[in-house]
Parts: C-alpha cells; sequence; structure tokens
C-alpha cells in the first residue's frame, strides 16, 4: 500500500468517526489517534491531517457538489462511507493545492470505495467524481484564462492555431517514420 494510499485511508477512517458524532469530535485527534492505531511507524507528513482539515474546511462547498451532482440521493441517505469518500475525492479534485494530478485522486477515491464501502459503492463514486472532473475540464476549455500556461498550451490558450515555423536559432525536428 502507498504512504499516499495509507494516509486516504486514515483520513476516511477519521471523517467516518467524525460524522457519527460532528459536534463532539476533535477531528485533528480522530487522525492522531487512527494513525497511531492504524499504522503506529507511519509518518505521512501531515497529508491525512490536510485533508481531513481542508474538507471540514470546504464541507459545505463539498456537499453542495455532492447533492448537485447525486440529485437521486439526498445527502443523509448516502452511505456514511460513501458521503467521506465523496467528500475527500471533491477536496482533492477542487480544493486542494497538492500535485495530485484529478486522474489520480479520482482512482484512489474509487479504490477506497471499493475496499470499504458497498457492492456498488465504486461505481457510484466514480460517476459522481468523473461527473464533476468533466465539468471542471470543460470549465477550463471555456475559461482559459483559468489554466497553468506550458509551452505546449500557450497557443491554444491564446487562440493561435496557425502552425509555427521554427526560429532561425530552432533546429527542425525531423519527422516521426
Amino acid at each position: 500500500m502507498s504512504n499516499r494510499h495509507l494516509a486516504r485511508t486514515i483520513a476516511l477512517q477519521s471523517l467516518f468517526e467524525w460524522d457519527f458524532d460532528e459536534p463532539k469530535v476533535d477531528p485533528v485527534a480522530l487522525v492522531e489517534r487512527n494513525k497511531h492505531e492504524f499504522a503506529p511507524d507511519f509518518d505521512d507528513h501531515d497529508f491525512s491531517l490536510r485533508l481531513v482539515r481542508g474538507v471540514l474546511k470546504h464541507q459545505a462547498d463539498i456537499d453542495k457538489l455532492i447533492v448537485q451532482y447525486a440529485p437521486e440521493w439526498p445527502l443523509d441517505q448516502i452511505t456514511n462511507v460513501d458521503r467521506n469518500v465523496l467528500r475527500l475525492g471533491i477536496f482533492e479534485l477542487r480544493y486542494s493545492t497538492s500535485d495530485v494530478p484529478p486522474k489520480v485522486a479520482i482512482n484512489e477515491s474509487i479504490e477506497l470505495a471499493k475496499s470499504f464501502g458497498g457492492e456498488s459503492s465504486g461505481r457510484f463514486v466514480n460517476g459522481v467524481l468523473g461527473s464533476i472532473f468533466k465539468d471542471m475540464a470543460e470549465s477550463e476549455q471555456s475559461h482559459p484564462e483559468s489554466q497553468v500556461i506550458t509551452p505546449e498550451n500557450v497557443r491554444q490558450i491564446l487562440g493561435d492555431n496557425k502552425p509555427t515555423t521554427p526560429s532561425a536559432t530552432e533546429t527542425p525536428k525531423p519527422p516521426a517514420a
């Protein structure tokens, strides 16, 4: 099991417990207790704690997205595991500043749902997070100013799709065989 997967598992366990006793339980204490119980020698550089704090900080907005993208399921009728897997996945997709690519966040969430949820949890989480990711990608295409600018996409962002000719200092690349 990778370190980040283990950290996500600890974060999920902590959010699962927190979801039962929300007003009574300190989420930081839950994370520390779960790290000690499930992985006593594990140093995740506070990744699991950052996940839990981030989910709780953005919970109202995250829950609105769950309701929006799973309209057939009232939030309180989604199982505790699925709800918190979705919260983790949405946090990593929309709010986290970590270096986790969106597809990795989605795949990790699906694996957590399969491991700890019910028979159809993986498909449910995949559907919700996949729809959110699709809308995010479409939004970036329609708002190129929000894209990260790289040498590969600068022409697309500027709307200049003309082929370029190499400058005098560039060596033309031979055609692919």
